[in-house]
């Protein structure tokens, strides 16, 4: 039986764990979609993009409980029928550019923290991530789980520091009159394009027993993902708008902390955050092609081939790290990865979706 850990938190720390990835865990996200409209405008946009993750998590978790879609193939398939095909085309570029993104991102932290060639924070996070999905759905979940509780964690005590070392800064940056231009299409981006974490999460959903846990784990993922972003934001705002061109402006604000131990423990817990993030987008394929193989009375992947099919994919999509900056990567690729979920995923899941669960329709998949 499913305990409601895993019906109504374990969704949230999942979605959490897809979307927080390279920028968003360093920093860099939250400069480029959220700073540019000011203090104040940051956090208006980011609760627009919360609104937005909740409604569209609980159409999502509704949507593939109706369906009984455990994998984002069969998901798509009952949502958009035979132009399926173009999210599933989408999901790959952008399982692409956040590999690459998280590499660049491993292998910068490895540089800053630890003095190493930047190929080995890359070749290290690559190797973690086929370690934990060669095991499955339950080794995946329970690095949802324990990573969840680490990050949270170092989050809340990396606010309580700041305000402790340079507070008058941040309550000063907010005092700050900015115009908020900006702030609804900075939080209408960020959504459309992390969103997509609500399909690639769906074997988690497994645990859901009706449709009210449902709407509950729906309602709770959006800020969960968002809290910690929130936290960082804040703290970001005491060096604002200077922290806005830093590549890492959490190594910018550790330094400014000056704590060694807590500085290496803020880059492991970044690390952590690119492992689940990584682990959450190379799951969801290996289950969108075990299922596959299921509808077709096939085996389903053993761990040799899941762990091979990892591998694969991480080296591919690695290699765009060493020729593209984390930078470059989030500001040119995620724009457009957001214009296109929102019109094969949200636009659709809103209108076809919403209207097939209000008439309590159900369409029949030929697998």
């Amino acid at each position: 039986m499913s305990s409601r850990f895993q019906r109504f938190l374990l969704p949230g720390f999942a979605f959490k764990a897809v979307v927080i990835g390279g920028g968003y865990a360093t920093g860099r996200e939250l400069a480029e979609f959220f700073m540019p409209s000011g203090p104040w405008g940051g956090v208006a946009a980011m609760l627009l993009a919360t609104v937005i993750w909740a409604v569209v998590c609980v159409a999502t978790f509704l949507f593939a409980r109706r369906y009984a879609a455990l994998d984002y193939r069969t998901f798509v398939r009952a949502l958009l029928g035979p132009a399926s095909i173009v999210f599933e085309v989408a999901y790959l570029l952008f399982v692409v550019l956040i590999l690459a993104v998280f590499g660049a991102a491993a292998g910068a932290i490895g540089k800053a923290t630890l003095g190493a060639p930047e190929i080995f924070g890359t070749l290290a996070l690559m190797g973690a991530i086929a370690f934990v999905v060669a095991f499955g759905n339950t080794s995946v979940e329970r690095l949802f789980k324990y990573v969840s509780f680490l990050l949270y964690g170092v989050y809340v005590l990396f606010v309580i520091l700041s305000f402790t070392h340079f507070g008058d800064r941040i309550v000063a940056g907010f005092g700050i009159s900015v115009p908020m231009e900006g702030w609804a299409m900075g939080g209408l981006t960020y959504a459309s394009y992390n969103i997509v974490g609500a399909v690639v999460i769906l074997p988690v959903l497994r645990h859901l027993t009706s449709d009210r846990d449902a709407v509950v784990a729906g309602l709770i993922a959006a800020p969960l993902a968002m809290l910690p972003a929130l936290m960082f934001f804040c703290c970001m705002v005491a060096y604002y708008p200077g922290i806005a061109n830093e590549t890492l402006p959490s190594d910018f604000l550790l330094q400014r902390l000056n704590l060694p131990l807590f500085h290496l423990a803020f880059q492991l817990m970044i690390f952590a955050a690119l492992l689940e993030s990584g682990t959450g987008a190379v799951h969801a394929i290996n289950e969108r092609i075990s299922n596959t193989l299921r509808n077709h009375q096939r085996p389903s992947l053993t761990r040799p081939a899941r762990l091979t099919i990892a591998l694969v994919i991480l080296a591919g999509c690695m290699l765009l790290a060493q020729r593209f900056g984390l930078v470059t990567l989030i500001a040119r690729g995620y724009r457009a990865l957001a214009i296109i979920f929102l019109l094969v995923y949200v636009l659709p899941l809103l209108t076809v979706g919403v209207a097939r669960l209000l008439r309590g329709r159900t369409v029949k998949l030929a697998h």
